[in-house]
């Protein structure tokens, strides 16, 4: 077993940061991933890596969707960087692995046991993560195998996989679980609440969660690319929303002009799920004045979201998507518990099965 680091290890992982000086782990360039817990670590062995979607879109357009290329343009930066940190999106994704180790200071204090399967709920961009071997890649669902290891600082998030759920659906539910939470925050009953990029894993659980939430006197309007999608399809099957808008939502005028055709007076609250750049004015556009805009997206230019309001002079408040809301995990799960067939869609489309 390699030797933890040297420096005394700070709760929220200072001391792993290399570089630069004075840097958050997140924010950091580089980060010690040493495979050996400090005295308030926990180290662990990884086997699946999800990478989030706006930043497995990018990195697989780069890679010609190639498997291999995409495995080991992934081993490289985390070589570089000692963590999956996509330097052009800013994102990351979680991690599955076993429990190895626990620090001195965290046994007794943490329901974990040696060996215990957990995910990640902290991003990969400041976990610190060794890859020895690339063993997969699905570009379908994101997901890259490994053999590896990585660690959890002392105010990292983590949960046990659920017993009720296939491990790998468990998985990409868990990623994006701060969407139905937030979506359930937010929303309240009588409101018309928009969800763009409807059709994807954010989406699909945005709309279930925004459903419930409004209520027969609100709608739920979703904005997808297209209409054959499976997940557009479940949209309108399910009832999951009152309106589906097939548009291309970097185009802000268009898109919002068919928003406005069925709700003339704007979305009280706008959902933005889309893992592709440049649809910030649509989600603005679409928002009535005092309304809320939450963009979930880690391809989001907040520049152009708070100088695109500014521009067009429209006074909507504006929430980064925040991966973490209180009981967020039980949250996701129970969405899917809630909708059976929304469960059925998550096991045909992520299930180990589907590989």
């Amino acid at each position: 077993m390699s030797a933890p680091p040297s420096a005394p290890c700070h709760p929220l992982g200072v001391h792993r940061v290399l570089e630069p000086a004075g840097a958050m782990p997140q924010d950091a360039w580089k980060l010690d991933n040493t495979p050996a817990a400090g005295e308030n670590e926990i180290l662990c062995d990884v086997e699946v890596l999800n990478i989030d979607s706006a930043s497995f879109k990018q990195i697989a357009q780069t890679c010609e969707f190639d498997p291999g290329r995409i495995g080991d343009h992934v081993a490289a930066n985390v070589r570089a960087r000692g963590k999956q940190h996509n330097p052009v999106t800013g994102s990351g994704g979680m991690f599955v692995g076993r429990v190895l180790q626990i620090g001195e200071a965290l046994q007794g204090t943490v329901d974990l046991r040696i060996g215990d399967r957990i995910a990640s709920l902290v991003s990969l961009t400041l976990t610190p993560l060794q890859i020895d071997t690339v063993t997969g890649v699905d570009v379908a669902t994101a997901r890259i195998w490994i053999r590896g290891k990585a660690i959890l600082f002392a105010s990292g998030l983590w949960t046990r996989l659920p017993e009720d759920f296939d491990e790998e659906v468990a998985l990409c539910v868990l990623d994006v679980a701060g969407a139905p939470a937030q979506v359930r925050r937010l929303c309240s009953a009588g409101q018309t609440v928009l969800v763009v990029g409807a059709d994807g894993k954010s989406g699909l659980l945005a709309c279930a969660q925004a459903k419930a939430c409004v209520g027969e006197s609100g709608r739920v309007i979703g904005i997808v690319p297209a209409a054959d999608t499976p997940g557009a399809r479940l949209l309108v099957r399910e009832a999951l929303v009152d309106e589906l808008i097939v548009t291309d939502a970097r185009d802000a005028v268009a898109s919002s002009r068919q928003v406005e055709s069925v709700a003339p007076q704007l979305s009280d609250l706008v959902i933005n799920c889309v893992n592709v750049p440049g649809t910030e004015l649509c989600s603005i556009l679409s928002t009535r004045d005092g309304g809320t805009v939450y963009f979930f997206s880690m391809s989001t230019s907040f520049t152009a979201a708070a100088l695109g309001a500014e521009g067009i002079g429209r006074d909507v408040t504006m929430i980064i998507g925040n991966g973490y809301t209180k009981d967020h995990a039980q949250i996701a799960l129970q969405t899917l518990r809630d909708r059976p067939e929304l469960h059925a869609h998550f096991n045909q489309t992520y299930a180990r099965k589907s590989r």
